[in-house]
């Protein structure tokens, strides 16, 4: 696909980074509940080689999906990787045995999880690394992240690290991570149905900071509305094609990661970023966020 047919380009700010509006995250390529293996390993690498081939090249992984496995489908894939490919990681949390998502926010945590994800995914430096800010869930909660955000700057110094991002942060945390060191992208929880950040998607466009909405499909529970379905039949799309491309047109800081481990569902996906949605629809899309409730 063509640069313009997957949402056009945004170039990170302060670096040379330049990927394509529609890029791909990698989560659901874990076993169930982001834990183990998938059951398909080759469709996995299948889905990622598609995926690459059609023009994407911004992939959104961590090395706590899986965990490791979901960083080694990758690098098996993909590695040697293809010149202008931007992976994009986070650290932050461990899975422990019962599956469970814990917190691993102390220095020496963080430094052990750039390297975890340098080894399993083959590189010698990482290009793009967002801290994760436990939070509430998938909500932020305020507090400071001084101590986190310096620690990646450390790591950044010693050139581990190419750039710095943050996800599930507040608008105060953001300011206080940019004061330590230029933070390049903001992944937060972000969609439809919950639109929470709304001014904070205007304010980083106008200082060109990316916003990466993470679960921009509803996540674990799916967008569902009659509204938006009733949109999507009027176009011949499907719900989860129009949700996209109401993303791409919301703002243009906006960089879009819809996972998937079927190949059928990658290339839907990617179709919704040539959609183009007229101000009739996007008037109707806009009622959905009061009539679904939005719980974190």
């Amino acid at each position: 696909m063509s640069e313009a047919a997957l949402g056009g380009q945004f170039v990170f700010p302060g670096t040379s980074l330049s990927v394509n509006r529609m890029g791909y995250g990698a989560m659901q390529l874990a076993g169930p509940g982001v834990f183990g293996p998938p059951k398909d390993v080759d469709g996995a690498i299948a889905v990622l080689r598609e995926a690459v081939a059609a023009g994407v090249n911004h992939i959104d992984t961590s090395d706590f999906y899986g965990p490791h496995v979901t960083n080694q489908i990758i690098r098996k894939a993909l590695h040697p990787y293809p010149q202008g490919l931007v992976i994009v990681t986070k650290v932050g949390a461990v899975r422990p045995a019962d599956g469970s998502w814990q917190p691993a926010i102390a220095p020496t945590e963080l430094a052990a999880a750039v390297e975890e994800n340098l080894l399993n995914l083959g590189l010698e430096a990482l290009e793009i690394v967002n801290y994760r800010h436990m939070g509430s869930g998938h909500g932020p909660a305020e507090g400071s992240i001084a101590e986190q955000i310096g620690a990646l700057a450390d790591l950044q110094r010693k050139g581990l690290i190419r750039h710095v991002g943050v996800s599930n942060v507040t608008a105060t945390q953001i300011s206080e991570a940019q004061s330590i060191t230029n933070i390049v992208c903001v992944q937060n929880l972000y969609n439809l149905a919950n639109r929470d950040d709304e001014a904070l998607v205007g304010d980083l466009n106008r200082r060109g900071i990316a916003y990466v909405p993470f679960f921009p499909l509803g996540g674990f529970t799916p967008l569902q509305s009659s509204r938006l379905s009733s949109v999507a039949a009027a176009l011949g799309a499907t719900p989860m094609q129009v949700a996209l491309a109401w993303l791409l047109q919301r703002s243009p800081n906006i960089l879009l990661i819809p996972g998937t481990s079927s190949a059928a569902h990658l290339r839907e996906n990617l179709a919704g970023a040539k959609l183009t949605l007229l101000p009739t629809s996007l008037t109707e899309l806009d009622l959905i966020a009061a009539e679904i409730p939005v719980t974190h």
